[in-house]
């Protein structure tokens, strides 16, 4: 049975969608049949996956909303093992349009259910913000990885993030968890960046990814090129936090080949 994971935080700009796609794209590699769920009506995913928007037929708003099943809507990609969900401007809308739905917060799950035995891993990026979509998206899932900023604003979001996946344990989903928390953009020689890692590792023990994804510019240009990080440039800074970040959701050890190793990110956990 597979695991399915949604990327969250209600803050925009966070790395949900980057985090999705490149942990989708190095599983893949490793041999796991990997679905993503593109529930972000921006659609960065579908773009990083070199999916063309005007040529999906089918998207996650058709599925949310019942017009086609789910297995009628996955795009298979270029990148070994990943298929997608696409997304595309129709589900902006989508939040308006479940009000009137039965088992608007469980439309998600529903669909879900008929293909998880499909694949090994299922991603579901979400969008920022904490709406129907979201919620679907909280229920239809096992577990969360939250991505965040290492700055002081942040925890206010990752309180927010915390109280709302308290109500859908507590109605929709008792089984709930965060997978773990990964800071992105990360920059160690800031003070206030130590400072908030040490605040969140307080108050979330144990849930806090050891990998921590740098600011890189290969990084942020890959999406532009429709490719992931490991396809675009693997041996930069971004492909092997990404690549660490995977052996961490793995449960491996935090080692890459020597030849790999470069600075921070050559421990082990």
């Amino acid at each position: 049975m597979s695991k399915i994971i949604a990327v969250a935080n209600q803050k925009g700009g966070v790395g949900k969608s980057t985090t999705a796609v490149n942990l989708a794209a190095y599983l893949g590699s490793r041999g796991f049949n990997v679905l993503c769920i593109d529930s972000d009506p921006q659609g960065n995913t579908t773009t990083a996956f070199g999916v063309k928007k005007k040529a999906v037929r089918a998207s996650t708003y058709d599925v949310l909303t019942g017009k086609v099943r789910i297995q009628n809507a996955i795009v298979s990609t270029e990148f070994e093992n990943v298929s997608i969900v696409p997304a595309t401007e129709a589900l902006a809308g989508c939040e308006i349009e479940l009000i009137n739905y039965e088992n608007r917060m469980k439309r998600l799950k529903m669909q879900v259910l008929t293909c998880r035995e499909d694949y090994d891993y299922i991603f579901i990026d979400c969008p920022p913000a904490l709406g129907l979509v979201t919620i679907n998206a909280l229920v239809a899932c096992d577990t969360i990885i939250v991505p965040m900023l290492a700055e002081f604003f942040a925890l206010e979001g990752l309180s927010q993030l915390v109280n709302t996946i308290k109500i859908v344990r507590s109605n929709y989903n008792a089984t709930l968890n965060i997978e773990g928390i990964v800071f992105t953009m990360f920059d160690g020689r800031l003070n206030v960046a130590n400072d908030v890692v040490m605040e969140v590792e307080k108050y979330f023990p144990n849930k806090v990814f050891s990998t921590k994804i740098p600011r890189n510019v290969r990084l942020s240009e890959a999406p532009s090129h429709g490719k992931p990080i490991m396809y675009y440039d693997r041996s930069s800074k971004g492909a092997e936090a990404y690549e660490l970040l995977g052996h961490e959701l793995l449960g491996e050890p935090l080692e890459l080949p020597k030849k790999k190793r470069r600075g921070i990110f050559s421990f082990k956990k």
